[in-house]
């Protein structure tokens, strides 16, 4: 199986040679936030980034556009807005199917059983196990609230 980081460069020359220069322009931005983490790591004295890395990294750039989205359509801007929406779903692309709502709670569940988490301050605990087990496939925002309430009672 090709790692996430390997998928990019095809589909970027894919996308030029269909003229579609929207997914180009994403595929682009993604490849330039990558090598921007890399240069990061090499400067903390790690290796390329990790498939669960580069994960976050895409969780991160739609997050960032989300919240472009709503100050653009907020301040009437909507062909701006529409612009980040066209980049959320090229992005969205390279995600794993996200987890419905029913399955976060039953990984929280599961997370928090394993972790033996009691009180909201072992939220980290289960929040790593999440992550560990779920990155890209779960909104860690809205988990960390699910989580909470857990373990609140």
């Amino acid at each position: 199986m090709t790692s996430l980081r390997e998928r990019f460069m095809p589909d970027m020359k894919e996308a030029m040679k269909a003229g579609e220069k929207e997914k180009v322009a994403a595929i682009r931005l993604i490849i330039a936030a990558l090598k921007e983490k890399d240069i990061e790591a090499r400067g903390a004295g790690k290796g390329e980034a990790t498939d669960e890395e580069v994960l976050g990294l895409l969780q991160k750039m739609i997050k960032q556009r989300q919240e472009s989205i709503s100050i653009y359509e907020a301040n009437g801007r909507p062909e701006l807005a529409a612009g980040e929406k066209a980049e959320v779903a090229v992005i969205s692309g390279y995600l794993p199917k996200q987890m419905s709502e029913d399955e976060v709670k039953a990984a929280i569940a599961a997370a928090v059983t394993e972790s033996g988490a009691a009180s909201v301050k072992d939220m980290g605990k289960v929040i790593a196990i999440l992550r560990a087990n779920y990155a890209g496939q779960m909104d860690f925002g809205k988990a960390s609230g699910l989580v909470k309430a857990a373990l609140a009672g």
